[in-house]
C-alpha cells in the first residue's frame, strides 16, 4: 500500500510539536565516537537545551560543548573565530581533556550567518568534522545521517582491497544503545568483525567511569572510522541512513550496500538473517532460531488483543515504518501514521492515514483509537482517557526509566514490543 504522505490543514506553524531540529541529531551522532567532542555552533541555550533534553531521556550526563555564538557576535567577530576560541578555552579548562575528534555542527543562526565551518578546520591540530545541520530544515533524523554521511566522507580512507567478513552497519536515530549492541552481537556471531557508525552501543548506558560526561564515550574510535573503506558489505537501517552507505561506497566500489527499512517482524528479521548467512555462507547458532520460535509464539499470543484493536503511531519516518510493520503483521488497524518530516519510506506505511503533523493533528484520533504509540508530550492528552493507552516510545521520554535498554529490534526485540503492546490492550480494555 503505498501512498503520499500528506500536510495536515498546511498549518503555517506546529502546535505541540513532535518533531526535534537537525543539531540534536548530529549531537547525538556525534556521542557515537569514542573521545569525540560534540561541539554545537550556537549559543549556550541552544546547547543547553539538548543537553538537559537528552540528560533527562536518558538520565546519564552528556558530553555537550557550544560556540557561545550569538546574533551580535556572529555579525562583529565572525563565528570562526568563535569556534577557534571555543576549542582553546575547553582545552585549558579541562588540561586532562583529549578529545580525539571535534564533531562540529551548525545551527540556524549559524548557516544564516555562513560560517566557514570547513576551512576553520585548517587552523584545528584535533582531528575536526563538520557537519551543516540548520534547524529550519529537516529533523532529527536527518541531522544524525547527515553527521553519518559527514564522517564517512572526511575522515575514512578511500580502498580498493576489502576484507570479505568485515561489514559496517549504519543503524537510523530511533534505535536505542541496547538495540544497535544487538544487532552488532547477532552479526559477530556470525563470524563477522562488526562495526556500527555512529555506535552508542557502549554510549549512554549507565556504566559509570571517571570523567563521564566530558567526551562521548561511543564504540567506534576515529582510526576504525578511517579504516571503513575495505568492509566488504554496508548494511543501512532506515531510509535516512542511505546517504551514508552510497558515501561509503564511494569510497570503495567495491563494497556491497545492503539495505532495511526497518528490522522489526518476523519477516523483516528473517530477511536479516538470510543476508548474514548469505556473507558467511553458514547457518545461525540456536539460540537465534530459538529467538525465532518465540517470535512466533508471541504473535500468536498477540493477535488475539491485536487483531481487535486500532492504533496511532506517531514519531520519527524510520522508527514509524518498522512499528506500524510489526503491528499490522498481528492483524492490528492502523488509524494514522503520523510523522516528523516528510520521507520517501512514508510511501511504504500501511495505515489508513499517513501524514506529517504535530500533536494537534493526532488529539482527534486519540479519544477514537485503543492505543497511541508516541513520545512523552502525547501523555498529558490522554491523562483523561480511560479507554485509550499509552505505549512511549521515541524522542523524548521523560516518564520512564531505561529507554537507552529497550529492545524492539530483531526477534527478541520485536517479542518484547508485541507483549508490551498487548498487556497495555488488555489493561485499557478490560481495567479502563
Amino acid at each position: 500500500m503505498e501512498r503520499e504522505p500528506t500536510q495536515e490543514n498546511h498549518k503555517p506553524l506546529q502546535v505541540n510539536p513532535i518533531k526535534h531540529s537537525q543539531p540534536m541529531g548530529a549531537a547525538l551522532a556525534f556521542m557515537g565516537v569514542e573521545g569525540c567532542l560534540p561541539l554545537m555552533h550556537a549559543s549556550q541555550g541552544c546547547a543547553s537545551y539538548t543537553k538537559v533534553f537528552y540528560t533527562r531521556h536518558f538520565n546519564e550526563p552528556i558530553a555537550m560543548y557550544n560556540t557561545s555564538v550569538s546574533d551580535i557576535t556572529a555579525v562583529l567577530d565572525g563565528g570562526d573565530y568563535s569556534i577557534l576560541m571555543a576549542i582553546e578555552n575547553i582545552t585549558k579548562k579541562n588540561k586532562k581533556l583529549k578529545p580525539q575528534l571535534i564533531g562540529l555542527h551548525t545551527t540556524g543562526l549559524t548557516e544564516t550567518k555562513g560560517d566557514d565551518v570547513r576551512g576553520v578546520g585548517m587552523h584545528i591540530e584535533i582531528p575536526y568534522c563538520y557537519v551543516n545541520t540548520p534547524d529550519y530544515e529537516g529533523g532529527m533524523e536527518s541531522g544524525w545521517a547527515l553527521t553519518a554521511k559527514s564522517l564517512i566522507e572526511q575522515l575514512c580512507e578511500p580502498s580498493l582491497e576489502i576484507k570479505a567478513e568485515k561489514i559496517v552497519l549504519l543503524p537510523h536515530v530511533s534505535m536505542q544503545p541496547i538495540e544497535v549492541e544487538r544487532l552488532k552481537e547477532l552479526c559477530s556471531s556470525f563470524g563477522l568483525e562488526t562495526y556500527a557508525l555512529p555506535d552508542l552501543s557502549t554510549a549512554l548506558d549507565g556504566y559509570l567511569d571517571e570523567g563521564q560526561g566530558k567526551l562521548a564515550t561511543g564504540a567506534i574510535t576515529v582510526e576504525e572510522i578511517r579504516a571503513l573503506g575495505d568492509s566488504s558489505t554496508v548494511i543501512s537501517i532506515g531510509s535516512s541512513m542511505q546517504i551514508a552507505a552510497e558515501a561509503l561506497v564511494s569510497k570503495n566500489e567495491n563494497i556491497k550496500h545492503i539495505h532495511f527499512d526497518h528490522v522489526m517482524g518476523l519477516e523483516a528479521s528473517d530477511n536479516f538473517v538470510a543476508t548474514l548467512m548469505q556473507i558467511r555462507q553458514i547457518d545461525p547458532l540456536p539460540s537465534i532460531k530459538r529467538w525465532r520460535g518465540r517470535l512466533q509464539d508471541a504473535m500468536l499470543d498477540a493477535h488475539f488483543l491485536t487483531g481487535s484493536s486500532h492504533f496511532v503511531v506517531t514519531g520519527e519516518p524510520d522508527m514509524l515504518v518498522g512499528m506500524c510493520a510489526l503491528v499490522r503483521s498481528v492483524g492490528g488497524t492502523v488509524d494514522a501514521a503520523i510523522s516528523t518530516v516528510r520521507s520517501p519510506v512514508l510511501k511504504r506505511i500501511e495505515a489508513k492515514r499517513v501524514f506529517v503533523g504535530d500533536l494537534e493533528d493526532a488529539k482527534d484520533l486519540f479519544h477514537k483509537t485503543d492505543l497511541v504509540i508516541s513520545n512523552f508530550h502525547a501523555e498529558r492528552l490522554l491523562h483523561d482517557k480511560k479507554h485509550t493507552g499509552l505505549v512511549l516510545r521515541g524522542f523524548p521520554n521523560y516518564e520512564e526509566l531505561g529507554n537507552q535498554l529497550k529492545n524492539d529490534q530483531h526477534y527478541e526485540g520485536s517479542c518484547y514490543f508485541l507483549f508490551e503492546i498487548a498487556n497495555k490492550l488488555r489493561e485499557v480494555k478490560h481495567h479502563g
